[in-house]
């Protein structure tokens, strides 16, 4: 077997080279290297006695060595990479029983979500550093488009870029992005799965399987099934279920060929929280005696649900690969990734604050509901080839990566048109309600009846193509100072057609079409960063990153088509400058970080007036960041950290509500801290600890005159965790999640709704290996 050495081609024992390895083609793989290695029993890396190797839950973990990125684009080890990278592995996913990707970036500090709101409603929102990231999710480093809900079952690791990162990733926000790798088939035959049953109706099933029919040549298949009710909200329930076979030729060979195909089908009761506080009046004489709540959010029951049986969500996402590597030689090695990729989002939801003020008639307050609907089908093509090596140059050691990426993107969106035939009757008083859909705004009742008619509107499409070159090298100017540099240029372009219907008792009776000039851009990114090396195990770092942001993109993150107006303007910048450190210590095992940032974005789009936009926002955040991952002792593991984060908007829009206001969604504090200790060799218990700090979600003007701001107060949350290893095929492990049952608020988007966050859950699981 081959075993060049340089990094990005990297050949390891007893693990595919498929499409995990080739993540970086398109810009985010990344491999663990601030956590203990974590593989699962069939496949651990082989470069640790079994001496050093502990078991929970099943999951056999190398605690030796942290490992190397896996990204071709990071060529150099995560040590000596310079900027902040979190890496979170399948042992953490596993332990924690993170069925969602809102699950697993818990762990990771400094990350939070956004409510469902703009460009990805009712989908995952991920903000890094204060920026909004829904549009920067990669999976096996190829951007995953399209509003969505992610599951886990086939994912080996999670990985964070915080920053600017355009040079990796192309077109973005300006936080950071995350890069989901999948699950690969192994040289060696292995059977596992686990079936799980908690409080709340909660079932979960899962099988992995990987059958080597050849020396060089194995099939993986990994299935899951699962359902439930959110804990505290007995009315919002969900079931999905996925499957990802794969299959690879060539494991650990010169040539390997990779072919995969994912699926997620998921069914469940959209879920739009609870109102703000601003739906309703405060001090009116002859009502309540309510006060209004200091965070802005309405002070009703954590699970007051505020839908109806006829709302829906469904999501579905499949996505093809063909990846191939070839290695040339010792020195230099080819990969091209080809992918096909579909997902849909298709829901009727109903919004809590978006049916009016609500009325206080005959003793109490009355709402009439709102509703938020799409059908948003979007399809990518991506290409990706890329060249990595290592040479010398006047007598430098350098290890590069250059590489083209092509994709198109294909965006499809719709809502319902709804008539109310009959529903939940309005109050004898209430003004201007229409035909029913009322509810009592403190004690709203999900059984209402409601009949109406419901069709999809007409589609409004963008098509979005985007060319980039790329190159990377790691220069060692001596044996202690590396120099770290990366510069990609894209060429991005979209153009759209919006579709504007009229109707009548819930029929569309016309549609007018509007085609929208084509918007191109092209943006050149850049990172140079310094390492000095003061040990091996250690380094120094400084490191300055850029980003752009299309216009089309800024302000829901989504790929929508452009207006005339943001034609003109150019993508938006944002730079960074960070210092840092990290160190690998007891043999390895444990790794530290830290890292001081500053984030700008100094031409955000806003309005100068009420029918004017022009680039002169500015958005400021500067923190600090501290990471551990990896083993303490052979049986006390930690994973976790802490972030600080001071945000700002510095220059806002000609209503200047929001001028000198945090950053929505931008805690000043995030604390993450899971760790796990075996205290007998069958016997392992842990838990996390996680603390927000007050979080600010917007400002909402209207009758509040620019006042009315909204808040999640800060909160800590606990989980528990025990294992129970039964034989060497079988382990029990129970999960305790919000072990103190807390209340609070997982994010608000400051204009319609909050969130609350799930209740107390106990779930039992059990984890079988063959």
């Amino acid at each position: 077997m081959r075993n060049p050495t340089f990094a990005g081609v990297v050949s390891r024992p007893r693990r595919a080279l498929g499409v995990a390895a080739v993540a970086g083609l398109a810009g985010l793989g990344l491999a663990q290297a601030a956590s203990a290695a974590a593989m699962d029993a069939a496949a651990p890396i082989a470069t640790a006695p079994a001496a050093d190797s502990t078991e929970v839950s099943s999951v056999k973990i190398d605690a030796k060595r942290v490992t190397d990125p896996s990204s071709s684009k990071f060529t150099a080890p995560l040590l000596d990479t310079p900027r902040s990278v979190t890496v979170i592995p399948s042992a953490i996913i596993e332990q924690t029983a993170a069925t969602s990707l809102q699950d697993i970036l818990r762990t990771s500090p400094g990350i939070t979500f956004g409510a469902g709101e703009g460009g990805q409603p009712l989908a995952d929102r991920p903000f890094i550093r204060g920026q909004s990231s829904g549009n920067n999710v990669f999976v096996d480093g190829v951007r995953d488009t399209g509003g969505q809900t992610r599951e886990v079952f086939n994912l080996e690791q999670v990985e964070v870029i915080k920053g600017p990162d355009s040079v990796y990733s192309g077109r973005g926000s300006g936080g950071g992005s995350i890069n989901l790798s999948s699950k690969t088939p192994k040289a060696e035959s292995f059977v596992g799965g686990s079936a799980a049953a908690g409080t709340d109706q909660y079932y979960r099933v899962t099988a992995d399987g990987n059958y080597a029919f050849a020396k060089n040549a194995a099939l993986r298949l990994n299935l899951m099934a699962t359902g439930g009710d959110t804990p505290g909200r007995d009315s919002v329930s969900f079931k999905r279920w996925g499957v990802a076979p794969s299959l690879a030729f060539g494991i650990d060979t010169q040539t390997q060929a990779t072919l995969s195909y994912y699926h997620l089908d998921t069914d469940q009761d959209p879920d739009y929280g609870i109102p703000l506080a601003s739906k309703r009046t405060w001090g009116v004489a002859g009502t309540d005696s309510r006060t209004r709540p200091a965070s802005g959010i309405l002070d009703v029951s954590r699970d007051a649900y505020y839908g109806l049986e006829r709302d829906w969500m469904k999501t579905k996402a499949d996505i093809a690969t063909i990846a191939v590597r070839h290695e040339i030689n010792d020195d230099l090695a080819i990969r091209q990734v080809v992918r096909y990729g579909k997902t849909l989002n298709d829901y009727l939801v109903t919004n809590p604050g978006d049916g009016g003020a609500a009325q206080f008639v005959a003793g109490e307050w009355w709402m009439k509901r709102g509703t938020k609907s799409r059908w948003n089908e979007t399809t990518t093509t991506a290409f990706v080839t890329d060249l990595t090596g290592k040479f010398e140059l006047a007598g430098l050691k350098n290890r590069f990566n250059i590489g083209v990426e092509l994709s198109r993107e294909v965006n499809d969106n719709a809502t319902y048109v709804i008539f109310t035939t009959a529903g939940s009757a309005c109050p004898a008083g209430f003004t201007g309600a229409g035909t029913g859909d009322c509810t009592r705004l403190y004690a709203p009742n999900p059984g209402d009846a409601w009949t109406g008619v419901i069709n999809r509107g007409p589609l409004s499409t963008s098509k979005t193509r985007n060319g980039s070159i790329y190159a990377f090298d790691t220069i060692d100017l001596t044996d202690k100072l590396l120099l770290n540099v990366g510069v990609r240029y894209d060429d991005y372009s979209t153009q759209g057609v919006n579709a504007t219907a009229t109707s009548a008792n819930g029929v569309v009776t016309g549609v007018t079409y509007t085609s929208l000039p084509k918007a191109s851009w092209d943006f050149v990114n850049y990172q140079i960063g310094l390492n000095y090396k003061p040990t091996p195990s250690s380094s120094l770092y400084v490191s300055y990153a850029t980003s752009s942001t299309p216009p089309n993109i800024a302000g829901g993150d989504q790929n929508t088509a452009a207006t005339p107006a943001q034609v003109v303007l150019d993508p938006e910048d944002t730079t960074s400058i960070e210092a840092g450190a990290k160190w690998n210590v007891f043999n390895d095992k444990l790794a530290l970080s830290g890292a001081v940032f500053r984030t700008e974005r100094k031409n955000a789009q806003i309005a100068l007036s009420a029918t004017e936009v022009a680039q002169a926002g500015e958005v400021r955040v500067q923190g600090v960041e501290i990471g551990v991952s990896g083993y303490v002792t052979r049986a006390w593991q930690v994973f976790g950290g802490y972030t600080y984060m001071d945000s700002e908007l510095v220059k806002g829009p000609y209503t200047s509500v929001n001028v000198g206001d945090p950053l929505a969604n931008t805690p000043k504090n995030t604390v993450s801290l899971f760790t796990t200790y075996r205290v007998l060799p069958q016997l392992s218990v842990g838990g996390g600890v996680y603390y927000v700090s007050k979080m600010f979600g917007g400002n909402q003007g209207g009758a509040g005159g620019g006042t009315n701001k909204v808040f999640a107060p800060s909160y800590t949350r606990y989980d528990a965790f025990a294992s129970w290893t039964i034989s060497k095929t079988a382990s029990l492990q129970l999960n305790v999640q919000n072990l103190t049952d807390e209340r609070y608020i997982a994010r608000t988007n400051g204009v319609h709704h909050a969130d609350p966050a799930p209740g107390r859950q106990a779930l039992l699981t059990l984890n079988v290996k063959y």
